[in-house]
């Protein structure tokens, strides 16, 4: 299933993508894609009702805001330097452990909703990256099971302020927080539309120049391991985003380095996942 939620900020209701592209709603079933949803097994709930109900429910018109596929999470956790090609570029040594940090839910927003770069803002950067989203609590789970905890991937733009993050007292939650800076979606697209996680291409354009070309074959720190790891130091709840790192081609990256402006507009996505277009404000 690809899962998305529709209508105006704040007001979201369920909606659901079907094989033939057609968008519908079934807000009648689902009152929410969050935390309680997926801890009921809500989406084994959706795909009876949609069996019986698919036919009749009501389409969605096109040209409708998305917003994010999620509800607002407890927790958005992002692993750092999961690529080799983009340590290298930030000047720094490639983990032996994933490095983990958090971005603030309020971050949240949807794929094509645009970002504001902050007041004071001159390093704002961009990052492509696979999200993975919780399905059910995860506490010490094993790298063997751990993909029985997750219900599905995401698209999602990492943006970092770059000085906040790396010049103010190395505080990486600092740059990755802004309101805006977290888009996701357009749609949520359950385990069983991606058969390999591992092999999806990834890119980023600025202006319609392409920055960023990835395959997450590439990840130091794959899925299963993630997964399994932060279930150690954590509970992962149901409906929690788990971002998994960026390839090269990052703003920080370049020599000069290239940062964004009011008026930038930011394309991005990954195979079977959708694309998501960001003007600067």
């Amino acid at each position: 299933m690809k899962l998305i939620r529709f209508g105006n900020l704040g007001a979201e209701k369920a909606g659901v993508i079907l094989a033939d592209g057609k968008m519908i709603d079934v807000s009648t079933c689902v009152s929410n894609y969050d935390e309680a949803f997926f801890e009921s097994n809500g989406l084994e709930r959706l795909d009876a009702w949609l069996s019986e109900n698919a036919a009749h429910a009501p389409a969605i018109p096109d040209g409708i805001r998305l917003g994010s596929p999620i509800a607002r999470p407890s927790k958005i956790i992002c692993i750092g330097l999961n690529y080799s090609d983009h340590a290298k570029e930030s000047g720094m040594a490639v983990p032996v452990e994933p490095i983990i940090f958090f971005k603030s839910t309020t971050a949240l927003t949807g794929p094509n909703d645009g970002i504001v770069i902050p007041e004071g803002s001159e390093k704002t950067d961009w990052e492509v990256e696979l999200a993975v989203v919780i399905g059910k609590t995860a506490r010490s789970v094993s790298e063997d099971a751990a993909m029985d905890y997750v219900a599905g991937y995401v698209l999602h733009n990492d943006y970092s302020e770059r000085a906040w993050q790396l010049e103010r007292g190395g505080q990486w939650v600092k740059g990755k927080s802004a309101d805006t800076f977290a888009p996701l979606g357009p749609w949520l697209a359950t385990r069983d539309e991606i058969p390999d996680p591992h092999h999806l291409r990834l890119w980023l354009s600025v202006n319609g120049v392409i920055k960023q070309d990835g395959n997450t074959e590439n990840l130091i720190f794959n899925i299963p391991f993630i997964v399994s790891y932060l279930s150690r130091f954590m509970t992962l709840l149901p409906g929690d985003v788990i971002s998994t790192g960026t390839p090269a081609g990052v703003g920080l990256g370049f020599n000069p380095p290239q940062y964004l402006r009011a008026g930038d507009v930011v394309e991005l996505g990954i195979d079977h996942l959708g694309t998501q277009k960001q003007l600067c404000r």
